[in-house]
């Protein structure tokens, strides 16, 4: 197979990684939804080092952190490289209904999963009603 190089082509890949470069971390896709008493939110982070995966809570904000190492093979020729070392961040913010102390993520197959359980406050409860039968006077 024979590759022939386009000089606008490789001006396009110039351009692009030296745009890359400065632009700053990534936003990565996510799907978020309850389902019962939690809030599930699935995150794509593709060939992730599972270790360079930052999840942390500050106040009422949810950090996801995650940095990808580019491949720093010598002795190849590259014909295509389009996947480099890239850093992606998303930042939510949380709402009193959560319980933030219980929040706990897993990674697996390039996606993180995140669940934030909804707070005990913050859950649907019965409210008992009396009767004035059942009402007591007060006395002053």
């Amino acid at each position: 197979m024979t590759m022939t190089s386009d000089v606008f082509t490789d001006f396009d890949r110039f351009a692009a990684s030296v745009l890359d470069s400065v632009r700053g971390p990534r936003l990565m896709p996510v799907d978020l939804f309850r389902e019962g008493d939690q809030y599930v939110l699935h995150a794509d982070l593709p060939g992730i080092d599972p270790g360079s995966i930052d999840v942390d809570v500050d106040g009422g904000q949810l950090s996801i952190r995650a940095q990808r190492t580019a491949d720093t093979r010598e002795g190849v020729k590259w014909l295509a490289r389009e996947r480099g070392g890239q850093s992606f961040l998303r930042q939510f913010t949380l709402g009193d209904g959560v319980d933030p102390d219980r929040i706990s993520a897993s990674y697996d197959n390039g996606v993180l999963s995140v669940i934030i359980p909804v707070s005990e406050r913050a859950k649907p409860r019965k409210i008992a009603v009396g009767t004035a039968q059942t009402a007591h006077a007060i006395n002053a």
